[in-house]
């Protein structure tokens, strides 16, 4: 190709990340270890076992260290991605076996873990359970980059050495190389491989960096230096594009612009609809740093604080004072406003590496959230004392994730009461009257919330469990993951029960999973009687200005139509024509 004059082409892959951006094209050429099989003498066992042992410490230390940053650039829960990484790493089974080949054949140690970790991702790569088939990824990357320790060889494709910017082309970027791009120097990247809900895809979209997946053998078909525009919008690449296509892309650009300014223009506007209805509009953060975010987007509060991050990759239990001032420290910054903590919702993907857990068949369905909380007592009343401190220095309010049935709610419920009593014997100050509530994340719950209703505050809708419990079907999986639908009519029949038994109770219901930060989605959940929406808050703004354009009595008749329907693409499709009449300028960089 290079020498020649070469015209526009375009690429076609998964947009996952939005955003545009134009400049070079750096091609990475996957690198490949060179391993050879060495016979070790004797003498020389124990020394190999140790240089296998300091590589996986080594490793450990650099990852922590990729996950501190990822933490630093982004959020604690982005950084939850990196939690597998270090767990294989401490994964005695492969270790174990391991050290036994290099003891008992005499070989070095970089062909005795190539040896083993092969054998695992052959055979992870066939489970049909899906626990183990997601983590040959993980267990790659991890692989590699024990191997680059052990070989003591800078990784090929090492980033941290670029000296202008450029639009990375791969045939896949591993999430440990995707989290330590630099944003001054990468615009954007694009990959043979991957799906929209891949850790990379992630990882893209907390960096907002501009990302393309799945575009095939895009890798081998371009050269480093050639000259494209990566539209992560629409899932385009375009090599050498005509003066016509950048003129048309600038003007795109300059519709972005327009919209930013309006999106600017809502922040500190009420989220009610044309005809006067108010939504409350929550934000969903894991910690303290996420208080000026908050605040920034003009959110009513925190619908959702998730609490793990303080359990997360720690030597020890978080204490209850640490629980408690982190939670005071939000609380008091963002009163009178509420503040909405969700208890430990450890297990499924989420796990606190010093507490040992045994490792589960179907993890999703074990020993996770409100049944992991209710088996450890001490801990988790530690962490309702914390909560229940941190009340008395702001509006909080607690709910418990997970529940299923009326036991776990009752059982959770008289926990805090003996928590409150021994407050009280100590005249530690507490809100008498916090107010609790319960997540709907279970189809099971929905179906009972009459009944929860009867005994909680509110509803917090989870709809990122309740459609992968409802429809069993894993997002994260690529095999599945067009399964994994929204509109789907059983999840919409499960959210409208929801809402009427939290409203035929006195109490409010709300929802925030992934779809309340949906704006194509917005007016189908306000049309289905949703009173609080809790999302991200970045794009909160995109949500309230969705919301001042809506008009109830419409929204309900888009309700209607979704609930008697019986296709989850006509809902979609009949959404997202509702979505760009109602607010054109949120789709008019969209293709």
């Amino acid at each position: 190709m290079s020498g020649q004059v070469k015209g526009e082409k375009i690429y076609r892959g998964i947009p996952v990340s939005a955003g545009v951006c134009r400049g070079k094209v750096l091609v990475l050429h996957q690198a490949r270890h060179v391993i050879a099989r060495r016979e070790m003498a004797e003498a020389d066992v124990d020394v190999e076992v140790k240089r296998f042992e300091e590589s996986l410490v080594r490793t450990r230390q650099q990852m922590i260290e990729v996950q501190r940053r990822v933490v630093e650039n982004t959020s604690a829960s982005t950084g939850d991605i990196f939690d597998p990484h270090l767990l294989m790493l401490e994964d005695r089974v492969v270790i174990d076996e391991v050290i036994r080949m290099i003891r008992q054949q005499k070989t070095n140690a970089d062909f005795a873990f190539h040896t083993v970790t092969d054998r695992y991702i052959a055979a992870m790569a066939k489970e049909k359970d899906e626990f183990f088939r997601e983590r040959v990824d993980v267990l790659r990357d991890v692989t590699s980059r024990v191997l680059d320790n052990l070989l003591e060889v800078r990784d090929k494709s090492d980033l941290g050495h670029l000296k202008e910017p450029c639009i990375l082309v791969g045939h896949d970027l591993s999430p440990s190389m995707t989290a330590q791009l630099d944003r001054k120097f990468v615009l954007g990247f694009v990959t043979d491989i991957g799906g929209k809900t891949s850790h990379t895809a992630i990882l893209a979209r907390s960096l907002d960096i501009p990302a393309i997946v799945g575009a095939q053998t895009i890798s081998e078909e371009l050269e480093t230096g050639d000259y494209a525009l990566l539209d992560g919008y629409n899932g385009t690449v375009i090599v050498n594009p005509t003066d016509q296509t950048l003129f048309e892309y600038g003007q795109l650009a300059k519709i972005k612009a327009s919209l930013d300014v309006k999106l600017r223009e809502v922040q500190n506007q009420p989220a009610v609809t044309l005809d006067g209805k108010a939504i409350h509009l929550s934000a969903n953060i894991e910690d303290q740093h996420d208080i000026e975010s908050v605040l920034a987007h003009g959110a009513e509060g925190v619908g959702l604080f998730r609490t793990e991050f303080l359990f997360i990759n720690r030597d020890r239990l978080p204490t209850e004072d640490e629980q408690y001032e982190v939670y005071r420290q939000v609380a008091a910054a963002l009163k009178p406003h509420s503040v909405i903590i969700r208890t430990l919702d450890l297990g499924g993907d989420k796990f606190a590496s010093h507490l040992q857990l045994a490792q589960e068949m179907n993890p999703f369905l074990g020993w996770r959230a409100i049944r992991f909380c209710l088996a450890q007592p001490e801990m988790f009343c530690a962490q309702l004392r914390a909560i229940l401190r941190a009340s008395a220095e702001g509006n909080i309010k607690m709910m418990y994730p997970m529940i299923s049935g009326l036991d776990e709610l009752n059982q959770a419920h008289a926990l805090v009461e003996k928590c409150k009593a021994e407050l009280r014997a100590k005249n530690i100050p507490f809100a008498e009257n916090l107010e609790i509530g319960a997540m709907i994340e279970i189809p099971s719950a929905a179906l009972i919330a009459d009944s929860l209703a009867k005994r909680v505050k509110f509803f917090s809708i989870g709809s990122n469990d309740l459609i992968q419990y409802t429809l069993a079907a894993d997002r994260t999986n690529e095999k599945v993951s067009h399964l994994y639908q929204p509109t789907h009519p059983a999840i919409l029949r499960l959210i409208k029960m929801t809402v009427d038994a939290a409203h035929a109770h006195g109490i409010w219901a709300g929802v925030c999973g992934e779809i309340a930060g949906d704006p194509v989605l917005t007016p189908l959940l306000l049309g289905l009687g949703v009173d609080e929406l809790s999302a991200a808050p970045a794009i909160l703004d995109q949500v309230k200005y969705m919301i001042r354009r809506v008009k109830l009595d419409e929204a309900r008749e888009l309700a209607e139509f979704a609930l008697a329907s019986e296709s989850p693409t006509e809902i979609e499709a009949r959404c997202l024509e509702f979505a760009r009449q109602t607010a054109p300028s949120l789709f008019e960089n969209r293709a």
